[in-house]
């Protein structure tokens, strides 16, 4: 494939333009640890809410929808829309908690919620556990899409990519902190999802695929196109919709979808100004992530089953790509082959914008863990606010490299998404329950990590005769059953800290408030369904359906407002 100067140009103003915005706002993201992670903690919403979209908009994610669309048809996408339970629960039961918690890095939690030594070892673990094993699982995962990315339109090695792509975006992300990191976020959203749609346009009009109507139409698509599958073949929705959604939600970690909240999402509720700004941004996340980003990533995955209908054919157009990572998730980067010129550059920009937005992401969370909850809270409480930036700096380019490498030895997006799945299968139930379940101590949160990561590799290296998705609830099974028992034989928290907690977050006194959360967030679920449905019926040509389910949108959209705005804030903080 060959880009001209046009092309390189685009691209490279986008990854010199992040650059330019981390060294802007580097003097003011190292004023405090705070500010280098937090960004102050006066963000407003729709500020902190693009922030979380364009995060998730990774360089893999494409591929993802793509290896899905192509391997299970649209329907294989519930594997991830299921997440939005979770995740408008976040938005109106957990946001308000996260924000009144006041903490650095939501592993803080964990000396606030539990008591005594146990306590302690879990907010190191955790960091370590899920600041540089689970992060260098997720940065990984984002890298080797930039691989595929490289091999498929600028012929470059692995390891040229890794460098190349890992560079310029470790050097934005330790000199910015998180305040870097937002304010490109905006610009790289709206370049992303331009780049996005343009894929999909250009993908209608390949000779091969003849507009949207023939597409549809088409031989090799018409089995993909259900949005629910097949209800009277067991073997097709219980995998594809029946266990995401009975069980997959509430019951895996998955970073941006973390039951009770968490992570970068967490931290982004963190920098919020208010508990509205925090619940606001989550909501306007869920939205954008679920219902306005699917459909033309899924457009250019059921026009590849036309132009590519194989792996075979796949291998004959892009016989420069290695062996090892020929999988169906390349279709994505091969159709923008057929881009023309500048657009090409374009569309490249846009995935080299949802990359640095997701990678920069990853390291100044991880990096907050380490250094807060490990540097901080363990080697040198006395460290000073110029040393904690240098030394989340420092983690910042140990975690690129260690993405890097790991990165080298992945094949697919879907290999990926499915290690994270397994190995925080079980942990869900617990982070729902903490904050209301008084009985929980440190002790069941260790349990759920061990147990889980034990029965994760236990099943993956034992041939039980199980389907992946058998295999997933056994393990769910296993580690919810595994840390309950470990929650009632040993030791109950502190009584003393468990006032504390309740005091500080209302965690344990809010029924009422909890219940309108869990009514709002059913809203919430009910129009962000209705739109991502409703788009895809439209564009199915079906116009009675779409406006059913444009109208229920609408009513949904009414209900979730009023629930924001019956958030409190406070007087000297603007409300969104």
């Amino acid at each position: 494939m060959h880009l001209t100067a046009l092309d390189w140009a685009i691209v490279a103003l986008v990854l010199f333009g992040n650059l330019a915005v981390g060294l802007y706002v580097t003097k003011r993201a190292s004023a405090s640890s705070a500010s280098f992670f937090l960004g102050g903690r006066h963000m407003p919403w729709w500020l902190l809410g693009t922030s979380m979209v364009a995060t998730t908009f990774a360089a893999d994610t494409p591929n993802l929808v793509t290896g899905l669309v192509r391997t299970g048809g649209v329907a294989a996408n519930w594997a991830w829309w299921c997440f939005l339970l979770t995740g408008m629960l976040t938005a109106f039961v957990y946001a308000k908690l996260w924000r009144r918690l006041g903490v650095t890095t939501d592993n803080e939690f964990y000396e606030r919620r539990y008591s005594g030594k146990p306590a302690a070892f879990l907010r190191g673990f955790r960091a370590v556990y899920l600041g540089i094993f689970f992060n260098v699982l997720i940065m990984g995962n984002v890298t080797l899409a930039a691989i595929k990315y490289g091999a498929v339109l600028f012929n470059v090695s692995p390891v040229m990519v890794v460098l190349v792509a890992g560079g310029v975006t470790v050097i934005f992300s330790a000199a910015g902190g998180l305040l870097g990191v937002l304010v490109t976020d905006m610009i790289l959203f709206v370049i992303a999802m331009a780049g996005a749609i343009i894929a999909a346009l250009y993908a209608l009009d390949h000779p091969s695929v003849g507009g949207l109507d023939t597409l549809l139409a088409h031989a090799n698509v018409a089995d993909k196109l259900p949005m629910v599958p097949d209800m009277s073949d067991p073997a097709v929705y219980v995998p594809l919709l029946l266990i995401p959604l009975a069980v997959q939600w509430w019951a895996s970690w998955y970073p941006g979808s973390e039951p009770g909240g968490g992570g970068y999402v967490a931290q982004r509720m963190l920098a919020a100004k208010n508990e509205r700004h925090a619940v606001a941004a989550t909501v306007f996340f869920n939205l954008a992530h679920y219902a306005l980003r699917p459909w033309p990533w899924i457009i250019v995955a059921l026009a590849s089953l036309v132009v590519f209908p194989d792996i075979a054919s796949l291998k004959a157009a892009l016989p420069q790509v290695p062996e090892n990572i020929m999988t169906d998730d390349l279709a994505y980067p091969a159709m923008l082959t057929f881009l023309p010129a500048g657009l090409l550059g374009l569309v490249m920009a846009s995935i080299v914008a949802a990359y640095v937005s997701t990678i920069s992401t990853s390291l100044n969370w991880g990096a907050s863990y380490v250094v807060n909850d490990v540097y901080v809270r363990f080697m040198k409480p006395d460290a000073t606010d110029k040393q904690q930036v240098m030394a989340g700096r420092v983690v910042t380019v140990l975690l690129m490299v260690l993405a890097g490498l790991f990165a080298l030895t992945l094949e697919s997006a879907n290999q990926g998404f499915n290690l994270l799945l397994s190995v925080g299968a079980g942990t869900g139930l617990l982070f729902i329950l903490r904050w209301f379940w008084s009985r929980i101590n440190a002790w069941s949160e260790v349990a759920a990590m061990v147990i889980s990561f034990a029965v994760s590799i236990l099943l993956d290296r034992i041939d039980l005769g199980l389907a992946s998705h058998e295999k997933f609830v056994l393990a769910v099974a296993i580690t919810t059953a595994g840390w309950v028992i470990v929650t009632l034989l040993t030791p109950r928290t502190d009584e003393a800290k468990l006032k504390a907690f309740q005091a500080e977050t209302k965690a344990f006194t809010e029924p009422g408030v909890v219940g309108s959360g869990v009514r709002a967030a059913a809203w919430g679920v009910a129009g962000v369904y209705s739109l991502l449905f409703g788009i895809g019926q439209l564009l199915y040509g079906n116009l009675t359906a779409a406006g059913l389910l444009l109208f229920v949108f609408t009513l949904a959209t009414m209900r979730v407002l009023g629930a924001i705005k019956r958030v409190p804030v406070a007087e000297d903080a603007p409300a969104p």
